[in-house]
């Protein structure tokens, strides 16, 4: 059967995020954020000068107790334990609000950050999709359109195919064992199921322009605010899954919050079809949506919000790790994202909630001294 093949590689990802986590709570212990570099600089010079200063007063009065009240007085320690202690409380504070950051560094930039770049799936909605419904292209049957794609899917970790095996385990199909499996992260995966070659995913507009029952389920999609993915088999377009995630129900309250501790832009990055995305978008008031992203487009649309601000990139899954790593800080959903995500990125959160980003960058606003 189907669920073990399935489960095995699941339990392998969920240890290798945690070892991630691991490894990340370890640097934060271990590196040194660059407002307490900068004291240390400050601390190199500032030492010798007192010294010299106390000997000029022992020399000018002739009494030591001058020199030793000069030493007291002018004495670095609070300088050089103002900001390390101010790093590490943070770092603790955040750790138990379920939030892991990489080293005071990346606390020091969360609490600089004026924008904020959120994928759609498993972060803004609850990474739980269900399908909605199973269209078949004429003379094909809907619960065979569905073993086929849950067949394939079950090698795939992303949580729009998980929802496809779940759905067809519920209705107990048989699914046959792929091969030749290929994943093209944010676009689809392909392989060979019972002889036939099967691509399940993303597919152009012009290839379901000619089709009256495609553009049918492309109208059924944007009236239900579905996602699609569409079946091709033997490289004819052969059926369609629409499925459906609805939002967290602490995602607005959240945004607010970030709103309110000075975050000046909030956009929403996604590889799913414009219309679900731009209506999820106005009903968190985002400032805007850039949807049907691949990777690459992810990560130039990070680069390009660099230029103007401090920016944050929000992800979950492995198609979200390029952005996180070129994000000034990446914030990864590691509660159920994806092991990849988890390593690219500055912050984990630990907990499957939004608003502890809101959190996080409460805490890092008041924790070290920040511009």
């Amino acid at each position: 059967t189907a669920g073990p093949r399935r489960r095995s590689p699941t339990t392998s990802r969920e240890s290798g995020r945690r070892c991630g986590i691991v490894r990340l709570a370890q640097q934060a212990g271990a590196e040194s954020a660059p407002i307490v570099r900068l004291t240390d600089r400050y601390a190199a010079w500032f030492l010798p000068l007192t010294v010299v200063v106390a000997a000029l007063a022992w020399l000018a009065s002739g009494s030591a107790a001058r020199a030793v009240a000069v030493l007291v007085v002018a004495t670095p320690c609070p300088l050089l334990l103002a900001a390390p202690v101010a790093v590490v409380s943070g770092l603790s504070r955040a750790s138990r609000r379920g939030v892991i950051v990489r080293d005071g560094g990346a606390l020091e930039n969360l609490g600089r950050a004026r924008t904020i770049l959120l994928d759609k799936t498993g972060t803004l909605t609850r990474g739980r999709p269900s399908v909605l419904d199973v269209a078949a292209a004429p003379g094909q049957a809907p619960t065979q359109i569905l073993r086929t794609a849950a067949s394939l899917d079950q090698y795939s970790p992303h949580v729009l195919a998980r929802a496809l095996v779940d759905a067809a385990q519920e209705r107990e199909l048989q699914l046959s064992v792929p091969t030749d499996v290929t994943e093209e992260p944010g676009r689809g995966i392909s392989g060979t199921v019972d002889g036939h070659r099967v691509f399940v995913g993303r597919v152009p507009p012009t290839a379901r322009a000619d089709s009256s029952w495609a553009r049918a389920v492309d109208n059924r999609a944007l009236l239900d605010g579905a996602t699609v993915a569409w079946l091709v088999v033997d490289e004819h377009l052969s059926g369609a899954v629409l499925l459906r995630d609805p939002l967290r129900p602490e995602a607005p309250h959240a945004l607010s919050r970030l709103r309110s501790a000075g975050i000046r832009r909030l956009l929403m990055l996604t590889g799913d079809r414009a219309a679900p995305a731009q209506e999820v978008a106005a009903v968190l008031g985002l400032d805007g949506v850039r949807a049907e992203l691949g990777p690459a487009d992810k990560v130039a649309v990070v680069r390009s919000e660099r230029e103007h601000a401090v920016t944050v990139m929000v992800g979950d899954g492995v198609n979200d790790a390029p952005a996180l790593a070129a994000a000034d800080i990446g914030v990864a959903m590691g509660a159920r994202g994806s092991t990849a995500s988890s390593e690219a990125a500055d912050v984990v959160l630990t907990t499957d909630r939004v608003d502890r980003l809101a959190d996080a960058v409460a805490i890092a606003q008041r924790s070290p001294m920040v511009d």
